[in-house]
């Protein structure tokens, strides 16, 4: 009961301020002249650069998600018909190099689902599940900041509409409503401040839904290229040979290497 006193009391003081400051606008009289970005960004206070940096971080996100999210990026055509060329040829060492030097995320899959080839089919799909893995959680790792961004702005305007409320209050303390443009300029702070986080993060939060599922959609369609070139591997055959040239660290147990250590 006490929270719900304090907030209607808020809102009701919030209200008259810009109530006040409407009557002190129009008690100046004066012709109305819209204002520029500079104007509406000088009266936003400090919040303003923090809250730019924000929108061209949102921007460069944004752009960046798309492009590293496009089928042209995650799953080139020269790339999968390449590969797919070797696999039909049982050249599986060249589709390794291949695979290797494309830089693609789906060539990054082939790369070690072909590597893992000698060691049988478990431990290939455990391969390519792991690399599919890393590459989707690189992905959202950089979308992710759009979310940061989302919830951060609101917050940077909230802390610039305490410190315009403040101004605010400090000015009707001091003058009263004597003064019009000091009061007014304390409250359009305050509303300037909370719009432009708003405004940066709805954006923000809308592209990085959209780019989750441009992500989701990426990386099903990778896992179904690469299935597909695995689908009939011959595992037999490729048993016990080297493919790759991906380095083996376990070897032959030496029961004798732990003694020497200590010794």
């Amino acid at each position: 009961m006490k929270m719900n006193l304090r907030n209607t009391s808020f809102s009701a003081v919030l209200l008259g301020l810009m109530t006040i400051a409407a009557s002190a606008q129009e008690a100046a009289g004066g012709a109305h002249s819209s204002k520029t970005l500079m104007d509406l960004f000088i009266e936003g206070g400090w919040v303003m650069y923090p809250i730019t940096a924000c929108s061209v971080a949102m921007i460069w996100f944004i752009v960046d998600g798309y492009i590293r999210t496009s089928a042209g990026k995650l799953y080139p055509v020269d790339h999968v018909t390449q590969l797919r060329e070797l696999f039909k040829k049982g050249d599986y060492v060249g589709a390794y190099a291949f695979a290797k030097t494309a830089g693609s995320p789906v060539a990054d899959v082939v790369r070690a689902g072909v590597a893992f080839t000698p060691d049988g089919k478990t431990m290939t799909e455990e391969a390519i599940i792991s690399e599919i893995t890393r590459v989707q959680a690189e992905l959202k790792g950089r979308s992710s900041y759009l979310s940061v961004i989302g919830v951060c702005t609101p917050m940077i305007g909230l802390v610039g509409t305490v410190t315009g409320m403040m101004s605010a209050f400090e000015t009707l303390g001091t003058s009263g409503v004597g003064d019009p443009s000091k009061l007014s300029g304390a409250i359009g702070e305050v509303l300037v401040a909370t719009a432009s986080g708003l405004f940066i993060a709805i954006p923000a939060f809308i592209s990085y839904y959209l780019l989750a599922n441009r992500i989701n959609k990426g990386i099903h369609d990778i896992t179904e290229i690469v299935t597909g070139l695995f689908r009939a591997f011959p595992y037999e055959e490729v048993e016990g040979r080297k493919v790759g040239d991906e380095e083996i660290y376990a070897a032959k147990p030496d029961w004798n290497a732990s003694s020497n250590f200590q010794s």
